[in-house]
């Protein structure tokens, strides 16, 4: 089974722009760039010469003797084994963290060979950046891959049922001939979250055991990179981090605290532990809002904040929440006070607009889960895991700041009332193209 990426349209408007600069696809390990490019590849180019600097560390040193591209290029082929031509061959440069003479060399492929179409990948390349690699700064593009959204998984599940909410364009409920199966494609969703092999494997095989050990082995694999990447006096500190994530959103109240990492911990000893991680893309941090001014990001409290891992399957894998529960009404959506639920919401929002979302509080008892912005609005999101949506935080926030429109995501059907749209859980990934539609 091969799973559709939206992102290919980006890349194709990328490959037909005459004067396309070198793109760099950014995204965790394993969220698929290096399959996304080679299908690209095989789809709109003759041919695709592939290179990894990790798997071939010998290839550095073309990078490192000459920055010339027509002298690089004449070495590419002879390992490719057949020549690279501009605008026919597809030139993929992968794990280029690995290797920042050829980072540096784009430069001069936009500048004197700009017919040449490269595609480079890397997963901890925000972690090399901040670093202070040099980078090419205005000499390349930038696309990130993030997990597979719920649409794309259920563009592979159910065609048609994707198609139906592709259809919706006002806020009328939905029959429950499509909002039950919607409802359970969710679910599914939950068990296998947005990582390609994980969700290949429960909708192909239909395997959850198997579907658990894939599961397992990325977050082995992101851990592996916490001891071969990350300097020996913040290995441990990474750890704890990591592995204090579903106790510290599993609380009522979900911010960040340091002393949950391990009895002691203080910002100052961990700050920098927590960010490798941001940059790695593992996990998103996002911020308290002071109000919901604009620009929503000048008015960040950086000294309260939440974090929550860049995939729902992971967490759910992470927290140990067993499958078994698939099934049992919307119990997967209300477990651990509905932090599933409440990640899910957030890496979709994260993924439909310029900056990542914020949330608001006021005292200890009142909280808005999200603010995000569009198109000069701030828009306050309530996210509810099953239909009971009493929310005594929104009230307040809209009395307070009397927004023209808010957003509450929850397993009621669709809705809108004097402001207030309700859209059900499985169509938050429609949620920017709704506003547009019927907010703005």
């Amino acid at each position: 089974m091969e799973i559709q990426r939206t992102l290919i349209n980006q890349l194709a408007d990328w490959k037909n722009r005459p004067q396309a600069k070198p793109l760099v696809l950014q995204g965790a390990r394993q969220t698929g760039k290096t399959w996304l490019l080679k299908q690209f590849g095989r789809d709109n180019f003759d041919n695709t010469a592939y290179f990894n600097f990790e798997r071939q560390p010998a290839l550095k040193q073309f990078f490192q003797e000459s920055k010339n591209p027509a002298e690089i290029i004449t070495k590419l082929s002879l390992v490719n084994g057949a020549p690279v031509k501009p605008g026919a061959t597809l030139i993929v440069f992968d794990e280029i963290q690995e290797c920042t003479e050829a980072l540096n060399t784009l430069k001069y492929f936009n500048e004197e060979a700009p017919d040449y179409r490269i595609a480079c990948a890397g997963s901890l390349l925000g972690v090399a950046m901040a670093r202070g690699a040099s980078f090419p700064v205005g000499k390349v593009e930038f696309l990130t891959l993030r997990p597979l959204t719920f649409s794309e998984f259920l563009k592979a599940a159910d065609p048609a049922l994707l198609a139906y909410l592709e259809s919706i364009i006002k806020p009328e409920p939905i029959p429950d001939i499509f909002f039950n199966p919607l409802r359970d494609r969710l679910q599914m969703y939950f068990i296998s979250g947005g990582m390609p092999e994980a969700a290949v494997t429960l909708l192909a095989d239909h395997d959850v055991a198997a579907t658990q050990q894939v599961l397992q082995q990325i977050l082995e694999s992101y851990t592996l990179d916490f001891s071969k990447h990350v300097a020996k006096h913040d290995i441990q500190k990474i750890y704890y981090i990591w592995n204090s994530l579903p106790s510290q959103l599993a609380r009522e109240n979900k911010k960040f605290l340091y002393q949950t990492v391990k009895s002691g911990a203080r910002a100052r000893d961990y700050e920098e532990a927590l960010n490798w991680l941001v940059q790695a893309g593992f996990v998103h941090k996002v911020y308290a809002a002071a109000k919901p001014g604009l620009p929503l990001p000048a008015y960040d409290d950086l000294s309260s904040f939440k974090v929550y891992l860049n995939d729902v399957g992971l967490l759910r894998r992470l927290a140990m929440l067993d499958p078994a529960i698939y099934g049992q009404s919307n119990r997967l959506f209300t477990e651990f006070k509905g932090m599933l639920t409440e990640n899910f919401i957030l890496t979709s929002l994260a993924g439909q607009f310029e900056a990542l979302p914020r949330f608001w509080r006021s005292g200890n008892s009142t909280e808005v889960d999200f603010l995000f912005q569009h198109q000069n609005q701030v828009f306050p999101v309530e996210v509810k895991a099953d239909e009971n949506v009493k929310s005594r935080s929104l009230s307040l926030y809209r009395s307070h700041f009397n927004p023209p429109h808010s957003i509450r995501f929850s397993m009621r059907n669709l809705n809108a009332h004097d402001g207030l749209i309700n859209l059900p859980l499985f169509m938050v990934d429609f949620v920017r193209k709704f506003i547009e539609l019927n907010m703005l």
